[in-house]
C-alpha cells in the first residue's frame, strides 16, 4: 500500500478532563500545605505544558488533515492528467495546472513568446 493514513489513538478531551483533575487535587493539597507550595506550583506549571502540547498537537493535526488533502486532490491531478494523455487530449496538464492554482501553488504563468 503506498499510502496509508494512521488515525491517532489519543483523546485529547480525556487528557484536557484529566489535567482538570490534576489542578483540582493540586489546588486541594496546596490549601492543605502550603508550606509545599513551591512544590505545587512546579506541578500546576507542568499541566500547563499539557495544556499548551494538546494545542499544537490540535493545530498540526489540522494541518496534517489538510496537507492529505491537498495531497490527494494533486495525486487525483496527475491521474488525470495521465489519463487525459493516454486519451490523447490537447491540453493533459491543464489538470494538473487547475489544481496547482487552486491551492495557490502555481504562482505566475509565464508569458509566451510570439
Amino acid at each position: 500500500m503506498p499510502y496509508s493514513v494512521s488515525n491517532a489513538n489519543t483523546n485529547l478531551r480525556e487528557i484536557i478532563s484529566r489535567n482538570d483533575a490534576a489542578r483540582q487535587i493540586i489546588a486541594g493539597f496546596s490549601a492543605d500545605m502550603p508550606t509545599l507550595s513551591e512544590v505545587w506550583r512546579h506541578l500546576q506549571a507542568a499541566l500547563a505544558d499539557t495544556l499548551v502540547l494538546v494545542t499544537e498537537v490540535t493545530k498540526l493535526s489540522d494541518e496534517l488533515k489538510e496537507t492529505r488533502h491537498d495531497l490527494a486532490n494533486l495525486l487525483a491531478a496527475i491521474r488525470a492528467t495521465l489519463a487525459a494523455h493516454s486519451d490523447g487530449e490537447a491540453e493533459p496538464l491543464w489538470y494538473i495546472r487547475d489544481e496547482l492554482a487552486a491551492q495557490g501553488a502555481l504562482g505566475p504563468t509565464p508569458r509566451r513568446r510570439a
